[in-house]
């Protein structure tokens, strides 16, 4: 089964000048096209698809472009300003298509030489001229619009950061909007039911397609009872041999309901698996929310029991799967996943106040793609807090920064993103055949908690690889959801 990916985004870039100067000016016109032409070379190398509308001088071409961009239906919107123009000029070209817009504010030098500079010069250089116009115009029309100032081009030297710096903020602002699309276009299963009594996690699924644009498939066991009876034994043994790749099989640990891996338990997890492929492959899903409880041993606990190396090789693959159907966390991780950062299904496993850590960790489903050293596979006697056994899966997650997203509903129902940026660090964790991680973040342990309870997080979180804070942010303005950094 192929990984799951996000869509390249689609960028749509239009210069803006002053028609009024080219007669004034010649040579202006070239000139300000080879810089916007600079701008979308860089902006095509970051992996994206540019939709070029030219040099745009006045009302009706600014029209022309903003129709070029619906039909093109881009994910977001660059407005590098050459020099001065109307915002009446401007305005037109990000009306047709609400798509979010970047305002380019990047001088071709990093300063003008005073004495030498004319008219015509300081206009070719003059960026900074429009910006507040259109800023203004944007903002009066309801038009989502961020600034980015910097140096067009290197020059060398320490003033090259406003270079760098400038192209990382395009570059972050594009995967928030690739992000925005792909979760406006995504399709997430909830499978079963949430687990009984956990009020944090119970969620409204209308929020989910009004505010992200997601759609939610409710599904049946029956759906996935159907697909693992259909699963053929070639199936199974071609399962059973991927599960040996990615995973090391570990004997029983101290932990009283830990046991072997059998060639049984192994046999049913990978049949199980392979209807999970079934299930996302049949659904076109591009995440899973899963629970169910089961009874007396029937076919459905059997089920649900069986679920954690599917879902965990599922996950590793870009398709998140979150358990006790938690559909918050399955966003969440989503979105850490499309950042590039995994996203493994996490709560607060327990404090480590001698070394000011927190043990963060989960039964169920893990982002195998971000274990530190290769996971393991171990078996358990039981599931604590839930019906029947079966394999479970433990590793920690990649050593170095890491970010944790939780995404949670405020008192008059609409998403809030918490966030918090730390270090997984070595050291000792428990083996009780579940994911488990030593996170320091920068408060101590008793403010940190404070802090992140304060901001009304649910019990789970997406914990992922780097500092996506920054790129968090920037969605998190894109979609018009609050967002609080601890």
């Amino acid at each position: 089964m192929p990984e799951r990916t996000m869509q390249p985004a689609r960028v749509g870039v239009f210069g803006i000048g002053l028609a009024a100067y080219w007669p004034q000016f010649p040579g202006m016109k070239p000139r300000l096209e080879a810089y916007q032409k600079l701008v979308e070379d860089r902006v095509a190398a970051m992996g994206v698809e540019v939709v070029s509308a030219g040099l745009v001088d006045d009302a009706p071409g600014a029209q022309a472009a903003g129709d070029q961009f619906a039909t093109a239906a881009v994910d977001l919107i660059l407005c590098y300003v050459g020099t001065y123009a109307t915002s009446s000029q401007v305005l037109p070209a990000v009306q047709r298509h609400r798509a979010p817009v970047l305002i380019l504010n990047l001088q071709p030098v990093p300063a003008m030489d005073m004495e030498r500079t004319d008219t015509g010069e300081w206009l070719a250089n003059g960026s900074v001229v429009s910006v507040p116009e259109i800023s203004n115009a944007f903002a009066r029309s309801g038009v989502q619009f961020n600034v980015v100032t910097g140096l067009l081009v290197p020059v060398g030297g320490d003033v090259d950061r406003y270079h760098t710096d400038a192209f990382l903020e395009i570059e972050e602002w594009i995967k928030a909007a690739a992000v925005k699309n792909g979760l406006s276009r995504g399709r997430i299963g909830f499978l079963g039911h949430t687990y009984p009594g956990m009020l944090d996690m119970y969620s409204d699924l209308t929020m989910a397609h009004a505010h992200l644009g997601l759609h939610i498939e409710v599904l049946e066991m029956e759906d996935l009872d159907k697909r693992v009876e259909s699963v053929t034994d070639s199936q199974v043994a071609t399962k059973e041999t991927e599960i040996r790749d990615v995973f090391e099989f570990v004997p029983p640990g101290r932990d009283r309901i830990s046991m072997a891996v059998t060639d049984e338990g192994l046999n049913w997890s990978a049949r199980v698996a392979c209807g999970l492929d079934m299930l996302v492959e049949d659904f076109e899903l591009d995440g899973l929310a899963y629970y169910y409880r089961g009874l007396d041993g029937n076919n459905f606990e059997e089920l649900g029991a069986s679920l954690i190396v599917g879902n965990s090789l599922l996950t590793g693959r870009g398709i998140p799967a979150a358990g006790e159907g938690d559909l918050k966390t399955c966003i969440a991780m989503l979105i850490m996943d499309r950042l590039g950062a995994g996203g493994s299904f996490t709560e607060f496993y327990g404090m480590d106040l001698n070394d000011r850590i927190l043990l963060m960790g989960h039964d169920g489903p893990g982002h195998v793609a971000i274990s530190e050293g290769r996971p393991s596979l171990r078996g358990l006697g039981l599931f604590h807090g839930k019906r029947g056994y079966g394999l479970s899966v433990q590793f920690n997650v990649k050593l170095g920064p890491v970010t944790i997203l939780c995404v949670s509903q405020t008192v008059d129902g609409r998403f809030k993103m918490i966030a918090a940026h730390g270090m997984s660090e070595p050291g000792p964790t428990l083996q009780v055949g579940n994911t488990n991680s030593r996170i320091r973040f920068a408060l101590d342990v008793p403010e940190f908690m404070a802090r992140w309870a304060a901001e009304g997080p649910t019990h789970h979180v997406a914990l992922g690889v780097g500092d996506q804070t920054s790129r968090l942010q920037k969605l998190a303005r894109l979609l018009d959801i609050e967002l609080a950094i601890v």
